[in-house]
């Protein structure tokens, strides 16, 4: 059995390739979704500036869930992991939504912090409850699209995203509440 090892050329990857941008970032492509180019064009806008906080929010939970300190640890350790999977699965579903409208998601991470409104925190270790305290502010939503007619996008923004973050902002907000002892 002989084998041809000067042959390999098929299965070489084929590296530093180059293209065109087919699509650039701001614009929507036309889709048969019954939207009109407006409604599209501005849920675009709208979900990839939501889309930024969100992966910067995901960002901002996972890296105060590793530097967590304190008697709270280990449950602050993990209601933060928790909330960071649940931002991460927003990001994929705002983008898909960007997508489905004919629009472009933003994704590279150095484009992301561009656009977000999320201010940037130190890049030390903050105590606990400015920690909580940043993550807090950081959950923000708004909705336009149901006068231009996007339900879809609206349901997601208020289904999903506004939702979340209640429900993540209620979480955090309570770890900040100044308790009064009890003295016996």
């Amino acid at each position: 059995m002989t084998t041809n090892s000067h042959n390999v050329s098929g299965s070489q990857p084929w590296l530093h390739q180059k293209g065109e941008v087919i699509q650039d970032f701001g614009t929507v492509k036309q889709f048969p979704l019954g939207l009109s180019y407006e409604a599209r064009m501005y849920s675009c806008q709208r979900l990839n500036k939501v889309l930024a906080d969100t992966q910067i929010l995901y960002g901002l939970y996972k890296k105060h869930h590793w530097l967590m300190r304190g008697a709270t640890f280990y449950q602050l350790h993990l209601v933060l992991d928790k909330h960071a999977g649940e931002q991460l699965e927003l990001v994929d579903t705002i983008a898909e939504r960007v997508q489905s409208l004919g629009g472009v998601a933003v994704g590279d991470p150095r484009h992301v912090a561009e656009i977000t409104s999320i201010p940037r925190p130190p890049d030390g270790v903050e105590q606990v409850p400015a920690m909580l305290s940043r993550l807090l502010e950081a959950h923000d939503a708004a909705a336009r699209t149901v006068e231009l007619g996007d339900d879809g996008t609206n349901d997601l923004l208020v289904s999903q995203v506004v939702r979340t973050g209640e429900l993540q902002a209620w979480f955090l907000a309570e770890h900040l509440v100044d308790t009064p002892l009890v003295r016996s």
